[in-house]
């Protein structure tokens, strides 16, 4: 089992930036792929980034390519997802998950979710 929880949300205005972190606890992150999605209100939760077990594999949804970027301490049992350039449709709910896959882009190929951390970007 293992436990996320999320930070770093708040308000931000366009051209910002924000840093998500999340904190595992319970078995240890580095058995896991991480990834973090998104749910804007009314919308099904979204892929935005995931990071490999040891952190050297990357991958991004389009719409944050460029702008984001996934990074872990796996010594910390955290994951972290640095914002630039936010706009106002990042504007959702972000979530961190934790997956025993090799690779992936579903909510269904993780197995542990946090309770989401709000992020709002003005315009």
């Amino acid at each position: 089992q293992v436990q996320l929880v999320e930070s770093g949300g708040g308000l931000a205005q366009t051209g910002g930036s924000l840093r998500l972190s999340c904190t595992a606890s319970g078995r240890a992150s580095s058995n896991y792929i991480m990834g973090w999605f998104r749910q804007a209100p009314g919308k099904e939760r979204m892929f935005v980034a995931t990071i490999s077990r040891g952190g050297g594999a990357t991958d991004y949804a389009d719409s944050v390519k460029g702008r984001f970027t996934v990074s872990r301490d796996n010594a910390k049992n955290t994951v972290y997802l640095q914002m630039n350039s936010l706009k106002p449709e990042d504007t959702a709910v972000y979530y961190c998950a934790a997956g025993a896959v090799l690779s992936g882009y579903r909510t269904y190929d993780y197995n542990y979710w946090g309770q989401g951390t709000q992020v709002t970007v003005s315009s």
